[in-house]
């Protein structure tokens, strides 16, 4: 009986991941409950792919700052304030950026990393904007923009990955999610 019970808590574990995977994967897009074919949490082959193919699977705000380098407002994200334990994923493509240990409160208005999960899950370029000099960080797959990455973070590394909560996706870990 207690391997039954194992057994079952194991698949009814296993089919809410799934659940939640599908679930990320379907976007409103013009009104419309479109499937993100791009999305995979276990494909790690690069993206190109352009704009016009990303504006008809992504959300109109999520292709606004995953796109077009938009910035949500602070204090507003999901995830600013938020502490599960977990996995946070590109919200546009699936891939792996970071795991909820290296998340701290920074106080900044958006979430807050001191290291990204693997050196190639984010991508860094020169961000010129606004006559400001500073490290964009993208997803090392998609290219998606995330957010910025500071010298003010709390470790020895003095890094502090700001991101936009909408660029990001979160799941538990299984354990918690009980």
């Amino acid at each position: 009986m207690k391997k039954f019970l194992k057994i079952s808590a194991i698949f009814l574990v296993s089919l809410f991941a799934f659940q939640m995977v599908e679930a990320q994967r379907m976007q409103k897009v013009n009104g419309k409950n479109i499937v993100n074919p791009y999305y995979s949490r276990t494909d790690s082959k690069i993206l190109k792919l352009p704009e016009s193919t990303w504006k008809k699977v992504l959300n109109a705000n999520l292709f606004s700052v995953s796109r077009l380098n938009d910035t949500e407002m602070a204090f507003t994200g999901k995830y600013n304030d938020f502490d599960g334990l977990g996995t946070y994923y590109c919200a546009a493509c699936g891939n792996a950026l970071f795991k909820s240990d290296a998340k701290f409160a920074s106080t900044c208005g958006w979430p807050s990393f001191f290291e990204a999960i693997r050196p190639k899950s984010v991508i860094y370029k020169k961000d010129t904007s606004y006559n400001m000099v500073r490290t964009e960080v993208r997803c090392g797959r998609c290219d998606a923009h995330l957010g910025h990455l500071f010298d003010d973070g709390p470790t020895a590394s003095k890094k502090r990955f700001c991101m936009n909560s909408i660029s990001l996706e979160f799941e538990p870990n299984a354990k918690n999610s009980k």
